[in-house]
């Protein structure tokens, strides 16, 4: 059985499977759209422990961008679809990452200093300065997420997230891909970007604690900056491990990322349920083609 991963979009659920990924979109008409592109082989190297965990991650900011590109041309109903360049896919790939890095690091550490002007034992410990930042980063991700679900479009999109885990839990499980057996699954996945994002907060408390307290502030946000590579790789990992091991432990472990996703899950309705089993037989029959072709 291949994996496969997935993403919402607006009105509407990317799939991607090893060989492609698909996207489908339902148009204020109620027509379902659906794009394919097929993915180049990988080299051997870029699929070793921790360097595949960096290459999924942008694969994902790419294949993420040019399905909302998609999405938003079929759910507002635009006559012609215009195709993003590379210039723009990269320029927009560098706006999001700059984004992430000015809320969720600089901020965050800036803070923490603040914290410890007033307390001084954070500014002293390591560990302890380390620990608050990660809580601080935590709290403006949900922070961040509770805000955006407030926003009525997001939560629609919430509710094809829903509706995406929903399919890929009846894939996985053998079951009928129709509205019926799909509808009685959990919106909430182990394998989630979700859950993925709160490991890399995680990961990132231990890994920053062994910077130095004595490093100067700019030297500990370059410093941050340039281990998020590694963290990426290693919350990759964590991620894998968790979706295939079922024992109370790793149960544990991965508990706080599926009640997370209550947040940014809602339950779909049968229209969208049908949406994400499309997109997910798009790219199974495009996963068969190409598999067949080599």
């Amino acid at each position: 059985m291949k994996t496969i991963g997935g993403q919402a979009v607006i009105e509407g659920v990317m799939m991607k499977s090893p060989k492609g990924w698909t996207v489908a979109v339902r148009d204020p008409k109620g027509e379902i759209h659906v794009k394919k592109e097929t993915l180049f082989e990988l080299p051997k190297i870029l699929k070793l422990p921790l360097i595949r965990g960096i290459v999924a991650l942008f694969h994902a900011l790419v294949i993420g961008i040019k399905a909302l590109e998609f999405s938003a041309s079929k759910a507002y109903d635009e006559e012609e679809e215009k195709p993003l360049s590379r210039t723009a896919i990269a320029l927009t790939i560098g706006l999001a990452i700059s984004l992430g890095i000015v809320l969720f690091i600089a901020v965050p550490l800036y803070a923490t200093k603040l914290i410890g002007l007033l307390l001084p034992s954070v500014a002293q410990s390591p560990l302890l300065f380390n620990l608050v930042d990660g809580v601080v980063r935590v709290a403006m991700f949900l922070l961040y997420i509770v805000l955006i679900g407030l926003w009525g479009e997001m939560r629609r999109i919430f509710e094809y997230h829903g509706a995406e885990h929903k399919a890929i839990h009846a894939y996985e499980k053998g079951k009928e891909l129709d509205v019926e057996s799909v509808r009685e699954l959990s919106p909430l996945h182990p394998r989630c970007g979700t859950s993925f994002l709160l490991i890399v907060m995680v990961i990132s408390i231990l890994v920053f604690s062994f910077i130095p307290q004595s490093w100067a502030l700019i030297h500990k946000f370059l410093i941050r900056i340039v281990l998020i590579p590694l963290i990426a790789g290693i919350s990759y990992e964590a991620l894998r491990l968790s979706a295939r091991m079922k024992n109370p432990f790793v149960r544990a472990i991965v508990l706080p990322g599926l009640l997370l996703q209550k947040l940014t899950t809602r339950e779909p309705d049968d229209a969208q349920i049908q949406v994400a089993i499309r997109a997910l037989t798009e790219v199974l029959s495009l996963e068969a083609e190409q598999t067949n072709a080599r």
